[in-house]
């Protein structure tokens, strides 16, 4: 027998919580069941991430709402709505559920709403930063069609799905960006702290040093005095790409760049074809129409080359043409991805196909995030193992060439 925690909804609507103990998590929901409880979350004891850790509501560290709470707001709405509870009781039970000062207002704003007889995804379109377009359209289509509790369990996986792929990648890249970071650190160290010292032991020999010597030495100064000069350059040229960025042509110009990178620009191709594929792949299969789904698509591109090929698509299948060829005059979908969409729309499945899309394409992303990182990883030790090795012999053949000076 183990020891299970458990959260839920009793036939009023109030949030219970407490343990029981059962030989499995099924044991545990069929108790509850038994009781005339709806089940939110159970987890062992050992599992600290199924259940959410209570937070002060003045800790402003959670007043951001994140994409984890957003998670284990729909799977709890997902969880309410299939037992039968009606939305404003559902939203009512969650008010006092989610996490957060912030999250706690905005569910209570949403339970006024529908109380007042407003839609939820009205109710939702007022807070664009807590809940995305995809979400408050494929809401918006689950309410029209009734099937508002289908579309939940599609929004689930579509957000599970995302949040793996971040932290997939963010793992990923955890080791590169650390090895980065340390290299660079301890090439300042040794120039600006290391290195001066020698200076001073080869201060009197002049011109009899070797040249590398004279140039490591030199390198070392100019950091040393000017390094400031280097530090305004370098943060001003960062701020200035970064303003430019943010302009309609800069941002233009650079997610171009970012297309036609070595490596990496096949990288960001991929990941925008996944993104591409799962979300119009969940909106279609949430009931939202192709025409809409495309703008929500479109709104949610990571990049503006890809976002003004689906614009150009969604012009031309409002013109009652079909996708791939629009899509194959873009330049920026593979090959492999507009023969799976063309099969699709050939064959009516064309949910289906997107969704292979996206599943193939996240496998694609994962293989050249690891190209990736494996290119980096030696570079980045290949380029601080030349760096010290120049140092190193450049100290070395100084004092050589001290001890060949006539006494």
């Amino acid at each position: 027998m183990q020891l299970f925690h458990y959260r839920a909804a009793d036939h009023s609507g109030k949030v219970i919580e407490g343990t029981m103990e059962a030989e499995a998590e099924g044991g545990v929901i069929a108790r509850l069941h038994e009781m005339g409880c709806v089940p939110l979350r159970i987890a062992a004891p050992s599992d600290s991430s199924a259940l959410p850790v209570s937070f002060s509501l003045s800790n402003p560290f959670r007043e951001k709402v994140g994409a984890m709470q957003l998670l284990h707001f729909t799977q709890e709405l997902t969880t309410l709505s299939s037992a039968g509870l009606p939305l404003d009781r559902s939203l009512s039970v969650l008010s006092s559920l989610v996490e957060g000062n912030e999250f706690k207002r905005v569910v209570a704003s949403l339970l006024e709403a529908v109380r007042a007889g407003k839609p939820l995804s009205g109710a939702m379109a007022e807070y664009p930063a807590i809940f995305p377009r995809l979400y408050i359209n494929m809401v918006g289509a689950g309410e029209t069609g009734g099937v508002l509790d289908t579309v939940l369990k599609h929004l689930c996986e579509y957000q599970e799905r995302a949040i793996e792929f971040k932290e997939e990648l963010k793992a990923a890249l955890v080791y590169p960006v650390s090895l980065a970071v340390v290299s660079g650190l301890s090439l300042l160290v040794l120039f600006v702290y290391v290195i001066p010292k020698f200076s001073v032991i080869f201060a009197d020999v002049g011109d009899a040093l070797p040249w590398m010597t004279v140039f490591v030495i030199s390198f070392s100064n100019m950091l040393t005095q000017h390094g400031w000069i280097f530090l305004l350059i370098l943060v001003g040229g960062v701020l200035g790409a970064t303003f430019y960025v943010k302009t309609p042509a800069g941002r233009l110009h650079w997610d171009r760049v970012r297309l036609r990178l070595w490596v990496l620009g096949v990288l960001v191709r991929e990941i925008e074809v996944a993104r591409f594929a799962r979300t119009l792949a969940v909106l279609l299969k949430g009931g939202v129409p192709l025409l809409q789904a495309l703008g929500t698509v479109r709104g949610i591109a990571g990049n503006v080359v890809v976002g003004s090929a689906i614009e150009q698509v969604q012009a031309r299948v409002k013109e009652g043409k079909g996708m791939m060829g629009p899509l194959s005059e873009s330049g920026v979908f593979p090959p492999l991805a507009l023969h799976m969409i063309g099969v699709g729309e050939e064959t009516g499945r064309l949910e289906e196909m997107l969704a292979d899309v996206a599943k193939h394409y996240d496998q694609e992303v994962r293989r050249s995030t690891k190209r990736l990182t494996s290119i980096l990883e030696p570079l980045l030790i290949l380029t601080m193992g030349g760096v010290v090795g120049v140092v190193v012999v450049s100290i070395l053949m100084a004092i050589f060439s001290i001890n060949e000076l006539p006494l």
